[in-house]
């Protein structure tokens, strides 16, 4: 890659990328200061403490199993397998960069953002009962609720993108996107996060595949050499009545 074709791409991706990441980035923080400093006591900030109370007194064998199904396949150790056997099949059959690259991005985006609100926003989690040991990160946001938004939902934006009916298209929508609101559910009633965390979770998981979806998928963005943009693009039938005449 010649250097002037570099300097491109890195001033592409920064624009694109990095700069619109940081952007989320601030507003999180800036979220999660409102939550936790300037609006504690307003509604519906005032009734989240209910609201987990009232899950914990719900709490059933059979939901306990289901809530740990879903927390599970939000894990870290699932949400990096998972993607990593996605983003492999996307790139043996699909045999372009884009699809795997966006999977992975979104999933990485949110992760760094998550982390480094957590570093910023000292949350204490809910006064119920906690279903799952301490964790080294705070409340605020949910990184199990962001995870399952950027890869599942991820997932779902792909599967969609290939699929010719509409109705397949809300098919795989609706199946897929009942991952992360599982998990939001779970996180919740587990008694790991306040309902504020989770509402976070699903800005940073959705905004990071939109930012990644017009970097990254979008084939009027080029990269360089090797692009695929003008793959799988249909070539323009030439009108017959403009054809040169022959003799």
């Amino acid at each position: 890659m010649h250097l002037a074709t570099f300097t491109t791409v890195l001033r592409q991706a920064a624009v694109r990328v990095v700069l619109p990441v940081l952007v989320l980035y601030g507003a999180l923080v800036g979220l999660g200061l409102l939550v936790t400093r300037v609006l504690p006591d307003v509604w519906p900030l005032t009734v989240e403490d209910g609201v987990n109370r009232g899950l914990e007194a719900h709490r059933s064998g059979g939901r306990n199993d289901l809530s740990l199904v879903f927390s599970t396949i939000a894990s870290t150790p699932a949400i990096i397998a998972v993607t990593a056997l996605a983003a492999i099949v996307l790139a043996v059959v699909l045999r372009r960069w884009r699809e795997p690259l966006f999977l992975i991005a979104a999933v990485s985006a949110q992760a760094t953002v998550f982390l480094f609100t957590t570093l910023a926003i000292d949350r204490q989690r809910p006064e119920v009962e906690r279903m799952d040991g301490s964790l080294p990160t705070s409340s605020f946001p949910s990184g199990h609720t962001s995870a399952a938004v950027a890869l599942y939902c991820g997932l779902a934006l792909l599967l969609a993108r290939g699929a010719a009916r509409p109705s397949t298209r809300a098919a795989w929508w609706a199946l897929l996107v009942l991952v992360p609101l599982g998990v939001a559910m779970t996180r919740m009633y587990r008694g790991m996060h306040h309902p504020s965390d989770v509402v976070a979770s699903f800005i940073n998981g959705a905004t990071c595949l939109f930012i990644m979806a017009r970097g990254i998928l979008d084939r009027a963005v080029h990269w360089g050499p090797g692009d695929d943009a003008g793959a799988g693009r249909v070539p323009r039938q030439r009108d017959a009545s403009t054809a040169p005449v022959t003799a």
